[in-house]
């Protein structure tokens, strides 16, 4: 089975979007498929990271002179128009026709699906918005509460919608993980802080974070774990403002066990992005972030039933010290949001 993906990162959109989509690609790899991405050189790509994972890249270029649709929210993301970056991955198409493309990108609808449905079998877009019509066979949206009416005059009606976050596609070491950190959790304490605002952190929130902790009223012996990718423009700023704070703080680049780090952590703040299930699935309790509009419907959902602490960032050290108010109900909310299994539901409609 042939399968390609398209899909990008930048310092714009952040990492998420290729993040899922190379968990998925590497079990459909492990079940035998032939898997290929074709994604845009944008600044802040991935492009190396998936290589490095064993996978084809096909590498789309940058235009200089830009011009983008202006139908779409998120257009500005893709560099280009539709019709432009459709014609770019037709030519890398030809001359056998894919089993399944695998599309996750904002500034993609139908437009684009309808010009390469010559070269495709089946298509699955996956997305989070619920803001543009799709011409698909599969529509993944992991998003927590999400209904099928949010997609019903979006999608064909012979789509199937894999709707909720029971299908959120996380790598298996979070199920793996998972009993542990919830057995650990039955005896709350607080001595082990991780936080992780996104791989890119565009805005320098993580940076914001840390000096509102300068004035926190911690453990002494409390542990701070700051994770961000190697993209992230401000990390060395990061790096050297977690040297001037009161508590033994480390930061980490490009981790491959963010699971076991979660796992063991007693709390932690987090933007409302990807990483929102992998925390949930660990019942991690969270006080989280909205670090951009469209994660406004994810972070509110998830605040109601009490999966996650939702604060503005000057709020963040009240809640902090005031952690035993909230920590052990908010973890034990978030366990129930999805037990990490997601990515085998999909798989039974991709075979």
């Amino acid at each position: 089975m042939k399968v390609v993906f398209r899909v990008d990162a930048s310092l714009q959109m952040g990492i998420g979007h290729v993040m899922r989509c190379l968990t998925l690609a590497q079990v459909l790899n492990e079940n035998g498929a032939d898997v290929e991405f074709i994604c845009r050189k944008h600044e802040g790509n991935l492009i190396c990271k998936i290589r490095s994972s064993g996978f084809v890249v096909h590498e789309l270029g940058i235009y200089e002179k830009i011009k983008v649709d202006t139908r779409l929210a998120h257009s500005h993301w893709l560099g280009t128009t539709q019709q432009q970056d459709a014609d770019d991955c037709i030519d890398i198409f030809k001359p056998e026709k894919i089993d399944w493309l695998i599309v996750d990108h904002y500034a993609l609808d139908e437009q684009w699906q309808k010009r390469l449905n010559p070269y495709y079998e089946k298509l699955m877009v996956i997305d989070d918005l619920a803001d543009r019509k799709h011409q698909c066979d599969i529509l993944l949206d992991q998003t927590f509460a999400r209904q099928q009416e949010d997609y019903l005059i979006l999608t064909p009606k012979n789509c199937q919608l894999l709707l909720g976050s029971q299908y959120a596609l996380l790598r298996p070491e979070f199920s793996e993980w998972r009993e542990f950190s919830l057995e650990r959790r039955s005896k709350p304490e607080f001595k082990k802080l991780l936080i992780n605002m996104g791989g890119v952190d565009v805005d320098n929130v993580t940076e914001k974070i840390l000096d509102r902790l300068e004035l926190c009223n911690l453990s002494n012996d409390m542990s701070i774990t700051v994770v961000m990718g190697g993209s992230a423009p401000y990390l060395e700023s990061v790096k050297s403002k977690s040297i001037t704070l009161p508590y033994k703080t480390e930061v980490k680049v490009d981790v491959g066990n963010m699971a076991e780090l979660m796992a063991n952590a007693d709390i932690a703040i987090g933007a409302s992005g990807a990483t929102t299930w992998e925390r949930c699935c660990l019942g991690l309790p969270t006080i989280q972030l909205i670090t951009a509009y469209n994660q406004e419907f994810i972070a509110s959902k998830l605040n109601k039933i009490n999966a996650i602490k939702l604060v503005e960032i000057d709020d963040v050290v009240e809640n902090l010290e005031n952690f035993q108010h909230w920590m052990k109900i908010t973890g034990e909310s978030a366990s129930k949001v999805t037990n990490g299994s997601g990515i085998k539901y999909v798989l039974e409609y991709l075979a």
